[in-house]
């Protein structure tokens, strides 16, 4: 099969799977929800960056087991770097969570947050102003910083975004 192909046909199938994943009931369907996934794996593999946002939070979300919960950090990393502000906002929420094996990084969890500000996100800017009016281990407080990220989550709020 040609590239260009197997690129429509990975196209069409992630374009189906995202309108059947509205529908409650193709969700409890387990060879259909594996078909599903299917379609949202191939498409984040072509490097779509919605797709990798997209399946990303799946895995971590709905995944079974580490192996998905990592899988899914993965594909938000490079949507993320893709510039994709929710996957970057998702990375900065987890990485001050910090789990079993990762203590809680608070100077990690800012550079996505900071990247996820610049990507758009609503709620990126109030996080990042709330971490430095607070501080949180290895980021000291900084008021004025956290005075300019306020007032960048006031200006995100007030547009709309």
């Amino acid at each position: 099969m040609s590239r260009w192909l197997w690129q429509l046909r990975a196209r069409l199938g992630y374009w189906l799977a995202r309108r059947l994943f509205h529908w409650p009931a193709a969700l409890q369907q387990p060879r259909l929800w594996q078909w599903m996934q299917g379609q949202y794996g191939r498409m984040a593999n072509l490097g779509d960056t919605k797709a990798q946002s997209f399946y990303g939070h799946i895995l971590l979300f709905r995944g079974q087991g580490l192996g998905a919960r990592e899988e899914g950090l993965r594909l938000l990393r490079l949507a993320a770097n893709g510039g994709d502000g929710k996957a970057a906002y998702q990375l900065g929420v987890q990485a001050l969570q910090g789990d079993t094996r990762q203590a809680p990084d608070a100077p990690q969890a800012l550079r996505w947050w900071e990247m996820a500000v610049a990507a758009g996100h609503p709620l990126a800017a109030s996080r990042v102003s709330q971490l430095y009016r607070e501080g949180a281990p290895g980021l000291e407080p900084d008021q004025h910083m956290a005075e300019r990220y306020a007032a960048l989550a006031g200006g995100t709020i007030r547009s709309g975004h």
